[in-house]
């Protein structure tokens, strides 16, 4: 945060380093993905079928509480952290924001779609360095919670507070 004048100006850093999971890590990242993206299929069907059979709309705020049913109920989501499972209805009400805002403004709306495996790539940690994900070893390896210490490429210093970490899979 930079202070100028009467101004607050928020500057946000986006640093991109490389992960390199072993084999186990590998499979735990993989099916957390999985669980995600069937988490969010569900939801999006979930608000499909609420509308399309009673004219319901469901919100965020609703399906954020059915994830703690969720959890109780399924012990592989149990297993999960809670900000990986919010973070999908999230990305749910995101998309339906933007779908909502594109008939609005008279665009081409393009309504949520279902996610395939190779749509749904990143998992986000909301509040790093708090809970869930950690950077450890003096910047040699990151703690994702449920996954383990990943090693990490860490090329350069980050400055500044920590927010939120995403882990995304690109290429193999």
């Amino acid at each position: 945060t930079h202070r100028w004048g009467s101004v607050n100006v928020f500057v946000v850093r986006v640093y991109r380093f490389r992960l390199y999971p072993t084999k186990a890590q590998t499979a735990a990242l993989t099916q957390t993905l999985d669980l995600l993206r069937f988490l969010y299929n569900a939801a999006l069907e979930e608000r499909r079928e609420a509308w399309r059979k009673q004219r319901v709309s469901i919100s965020r705020a609703d399906q954020d509480r059915e994830l703690t049913e969720l959890r109780a109920a399924c012990p592989e989501y149990k297993a999960l952290h809670s900000q990986l499972l919010q973070d999908v209805t999230a990305r749910l009400d995101r998309a339906f924001k933007a779908f909502f805002r594109r008939v609005a403004a008279g665009e081409t709306p393009g309504y949520p779609r279902f996610k395939p495996r190779d749509r749904y790539t990143t998992l986000t940690f909301k509040q790093a360095g708090v809970t869930g994900a950690f950077i450890v070893a003096v910047g040699k390896r990151l703690r994702l919670s449920g996954i383990g210490n990943v090693r990490m490429k860490a090329h350069r210093e980050m400055e500044g507070t920590l927010k939120t970490i995403g882990v995304t899979v690109d290429g193999d």
